[in-house]
Protein backbone atom coordinates (compact mmCIF):
# COMPACT_ATOMS: atom_id res chain seq x y z
CA UNK A 1 0.00 0.00 0.00
CA UNK A 2 2.75 2.46 1.07
CA UNK A 3 4.43 1.46 -2.44
CA UNK A 4 1.22 2.09 -4.17
CA UNK A 5 0.59 5.86 -2.47
CA UNK A 6 3.73 6.93 -3.59
CA UNK A 7 3.12 5.62 -7.25
CA UNK A 8 0.01 7.79 -7.00
CA UNK A 9 1.50 10.51 -5.48
CA UNK A 10 4.43 11.00 -8.35
CA UNK A 11 2.07 10.19 -10.86
CA UNK A 12 -0.09 13.49 -9.68
CA UNK A 13 3.29 15.73 -9.60
CA UNK A 14 3.64 14.92 -13.13
CA UNK A 15 0.51 15.36 -14.31
CA UNK A 16 0.59 18.68 -12.36
CA UNK A 17 3.77 19.40 -13.46
CA UNK A 18 3.77 23.04 -12.91
CA UNK A 19 5.02 23.92 -16.70
CA UNK A 20 2.06 21.75 -17.93
CA UNK A 21 -0.78 24.32 -16.26
CA UNK A 22 -0.71 27.47 -18.43
CA UNK A 23 -1.22 24.75 -21.39
CA UNK A 24 -4.06 23.40 -19.13
CA UNK A 25 -5.51 26.70 -18.47
CA UNK A 26 -5.35 27.92 -21.78
CA UNK A 27 -7.26 25.19 -23.38
CA UNK A 28 -9.83 25.33 -19.97
CA UNK A 29 -10.40 29.31 -21.16
CA UNK A 30 -11.28 28.45 -24.81
CA UNK A 31 -13.51 25.80 -24.06
CA UNK A 32 -15.25 28.11 -21.51
CA UNK A 33 -14.90 31.23 -23.61
CA UNK A 34 -16.64 29.72 -26.54
CA UNK A 35 -19.52 28.15 -24.17
CA UNK A 36 -20.64 31.16 -22.22
CA UNK A 37 -19.40 34.05 -24.49
CA UNK A 38 -18.91 34.01 -28.05
CA UNK A 39 -17.10 30.93 -30.14
CA UNK A 40 -13.62 31.07 -30.98
CA UNK A 41 -12.06 29.88 -34.24
CA UNK A 42 -10.45 26.77 -34.63
CA UNK A 43 -7.39 28.84 -36.01
CA UNK A 44 -7.23 31.33 -32.38
CA UNK A 45 -7.51 28.02 -30.17
CA UNK A 46 -4.59 26.41 -32.05
CA UNK A 47 -2.50 29.44 -32.13
CA UNK A 48 -3.21 30.12 -28.74
CA UNK A 49 -3.16 26.52 -26.91
CA UNK A 50 0.46 25.64 -29.55
CA UNK A 51 1.45 29.22 -28.71
CA UNK A 52 1.16 28.26 -24.94
CA UNK A 53 2.91 25.07 -24.78
CA UNK A 54 5.71 26.06 -26.92
CA UNK A 55 6.66 29.99 -24.69
CA UNK A 56 5.43 27.98 -21.06
CA UNK A 57 6.41 24.17 -21.35
CA UNK A 58 9.31 23.51 -24.45
CA UNK A 59 10.86 26.61 -23.96
CA UNK A 60 11.52 25.71 -20.33
CA UNK A 61 11.87 21.67 -20.45
CA UNK A 62 14.07 22.07 -23.41
CA UNK A 63 16.22 24.11 -21.13
CA UNK A 64 16.27 21.87 -17.75
CA UNK A 65 16.66 18.40 -20.33
CA UNK A 66 20.23 20.37 -21.97
CA UNK A 67 21.46 20.81 -17.87
CA UNK A 68 20.34 17.35 -17.10
CA UNK A 69 22.56 16.23 -19.81
CA UNK A 70 25.51 18.33 -18.25
CA UNK A 71 24.65 16.88 -15.10
CA UNK A 72 23.32 20.30 -13.22
CA UNK A 73 20.07 19.20 -12.84
CA UNK A 74 19.64 15.80 -11.43
CA UNK A 75 15.51 14.97 -13.10
CA UNK A 76 13.04 17.10 -14.46
CA UNK A 77 11.39 17.60 -10.82
CA UNK A 78 14.17 19.22 -9.29
CA UNK A 79 13.76 18.63 -5.96
CA UNK A 80 16.75 20.47 -5.36
CA UNK A 81 16.44 23.81 -4.42
CA UNK A 82 19.66 25.06 -5.28
CA UNK A 83 19.67 23.62 -8.68
CA UNK A 84 16.28 24.90 -9.76
CA UNK A 85 18.19 28.71 -10.21
CA UNK A 86 18.88 28.31 -13.60
CA UNK A 87 15.65 26.77 -14.55
CA UNK A 88 13.73 29.53 -13.10
CA UNK A 89 15.76 31.95 -15.57
CA UNK A 90 14.76 30.42 -19.14
CA UNK A 91 10.96 29.63 -17.43
CA UNK A 92 10.70 33.27 -16.67
CA UNK A 93 11.59 34.45 -20.33
CA UNK A 94 9.42 32.31 -21.67
CA UNK A 95 6.62 32.86 -19.17
CA UNK A 96 7.29 37.13 -20.56
CA UNK A 97 7.25 35.73 -23.81
CA UNK A 98 3.98 34.22 -23.49
CA UNK A 99 2.60 37.40 -22.00
CA UNK A 100 3.88 39.74 -24.71
CA UNK A 101 2.08 36.64 -27.01
CA UNK A 102 -0.79 36.66 -25.15
CA UNK A 103 -1.32 40.48 -25.18
CA UNK A 104 -0.03 41.83 -28.46
CA UNK A 105 -0.37 38.79 -30.54
CA UNK A 106 -3.58 37.19 -29.64
CA UNK A 107 -5.28 40.64 -28.10
CA UNK A 108 -6.87 38.08 -25.75
CA UNK A 109 -9.69 39.54 -23.37
CA UNK A 110 -8.39 41.68 -20.58
CA UNK A 111 -8.54 38.77 -17.71
CA UNK A 112 -6.30 36.76 -19.91
CA UNK A 113 -3.77 39.76 -20.28
CA UNK A 114 -3.81 39.85 -16.70
CA UNK A 115 -3.83 36.05 -16.05
CA UNK A 116 -0.27 35.89 -18.05
CA UNK A 117 0.94 39.29 -16.18
CA UNK A 118 0.29 37.69 -12.84
CA UNK A 119 2.11 34.34 -13.65
CA UNK A 120 4.94 35.77 -14.83
CA UNK A 121 5.12 37.94 -11.65
CA UNK A 122 4.65 34.51 -9.53
CA UNK A 123 6.87 32.23 -11.35
CA UNK A 124 9.58 35.28 -10.71
CA UNK A 125 8.46 35.52 -6.80
CA UNK A 126 9.00 31.93 -6.73
CA UNK A 127 12.31 32.14 -8.16
CA UNK A 128 13.01 34.80 -5.75
CA UNK A 129 11.94 33.10 -2.72
CA UNK A 130 13.95 30.09 -3.61
CA UNK A 131 16.72 31.33 -3.06
CA UNK A 132 16.14 31.38 0.53
CA UNK A 133 13.08 28.55 0.90
CA UNK A 134 11.31 26.19 -1.41
CA UNK A 135 8.26 27.32 -1.63
CA UNK A 136 6.43 24.55 -4.12
CA UNK A 137 5.84 25.45 -7.53
CA UNK A 138 3.60 23.04 -8.02
CA UNK A 139 0.43 24.78 -5.87
CA UNK A 140 1.64 27.65 -7.22
CA UNK A 141 0.86 26.81 -10.48
CA UNK A 142 -2.85 25.27 -9.32
CA UNK A 143 -3.23 28.44 -7.01
CA UNK A 144 -2.31 30.86 -10.44
CA UNK A 145 -5.48 28.59 -12.07
CA UNK A 146 -7.48 29.08 -9.80
CA UNK A 147 -7.24 32.82 -9.26
CA UNK A 148 -7.33 32.53 -13.22
CA UNK A 149 -11.02 31.41 -12.97
CA UNK A 150 -11.64 34.11 -10.53
CA UNK A 151 -10.49 36.83 -13.38
CA UNK A 152 -12.76 35.23 -16.09
CA UNK A 153 -15.93 34.77 -13.81
CA UNK A 154 -15.43 38.53 -13.02
CA UNK A 155 -14.85 39.36 -16.79
CA UNK A 156 -18.32 37.59 -17.65
CA UNK A 157 -20.03 38.46 -14.49
CA UNK A 158 -20.60 34.66 -13.55
CA UNK A 159 -20.80 33.49 -10.31
CA UNK A 160 -18.31 30.44 -9.24
CA UNK A 161 -21.02 27.31 -7.85
CA UNK A 162 -20.13 25.55 -4.79
CA UNK A 163 -19.34 22.18 -6.72
CA UNK A 164 -17.16 23.80 -8.82
CA UNK A 165 -15.30 25.86 -5.71
CA UNK A 166 -15.35 22.21 -3.73
CA UNK A 167 -13.74 20.47 -6.73
CA UNK A 168 -10.92 23.20 -7.44
CA UNK A 169 -9.89 22.95 -3.57
CA UNK A 170 -10.55 19.21 -3.61
CA UNK A 171 -7.66 19.36 -6.42
CA UNK A 172 -5.59 21.56 -4.80
CA UNK A 173 -5.53 19.54 -1.69
CA UNK A 174 -4.80 16.17 -3.56
CA UNK A 175 -1.41 17.90 -5.29
CA UNK A 176 -0.54 19.14 -1.54
CA UNK A 177 -0.75 15.46 -0.51
CA UNK A 178 1.27 14.27 -3.71
CA UNK A 179 3.56 16.80 -2.47
CA UNK A 180 3.94 16.29 1.13
CA UNK A 181 3.62 11.99 0.49
CA UNK A 182 7.32 12.20 -1.79
CA UNK A 183 8.50 15.12 0.97
CA UNK A 184 8.98 17.86 -1.49
CA UNK A 185 7.82 20.18 0.75
CA UNK A 186 6.50 21.17 3.96
CA UNK A 187 2.97 22.21 4.73
CA UNK A 188 3.77 25.93 4.90
CA UNK A 189 5.50 25.70 1.67
CA UNK A 190 2.41 24.16 -0.30
CA UNK A 191 0.19 26.59 0.98
CA UNK A 192 2.06 29.40 0.82
CA UNK A 193 2.66 28.47 -2.84
CA UNK A 194 -1.05 27.75 -3.30
CA UNK A 195 -1.80 31.32 -1.76
CA UNK A 196 1.22 33.25 -3.82
CA UNK A 197 -0.26 31.77 -7.25
CA UNK A 198 -3.81 32.58 -6.30
CA UNK A 199 -2.90 36.72 -5.59
CA UNK A 200 -0.68 36.95 -8.47
CA UNK A 201 -3.36 36.11 -11.27
CA UNK A 202 -6.40 37.45 -9.28
CA UNK A 203 -5.34 40.53 -7.92
CA UNK A 204 -4.14 42.42 -11.27
CA UNK A 205 -7.34 41.35 -13.05
CA UNK A 206 -9.50 43.10 -9.69
CA UNK A 207 -7.33 46.06 -9.13
CA UNK A 208 -8.12 47.18 -13.16
CA UNK A 209 -11.54 46.59 -12.29
CA UNK A 210 -11.21 49.24 -9.50
CA UNK A 211 -9.49 51.37 -11.98
CA UNK A 212 -11.39 51.21 -14.50
CA UNK A 213 -14.85 51.58 -12.57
Amino acid sequence: MTRLMDIIAQLISVVCYPLFIPTYGMALFCYAYSMHVQPLSIVWILIAVIGTLLLTCALPISAIAILMRQGKVKDIQIEDAKERRVPYIYTIIGFGCWSYFIIHILQAPHSLRFISIGAVVAITLVALINHKWKISAHLTGFGGLFGGLISYCLEIGAIPTWSMLCVWFLGALVIMFARLRLNAHTVAQVSAGWLLGMACTCLPYCIYLLYAA
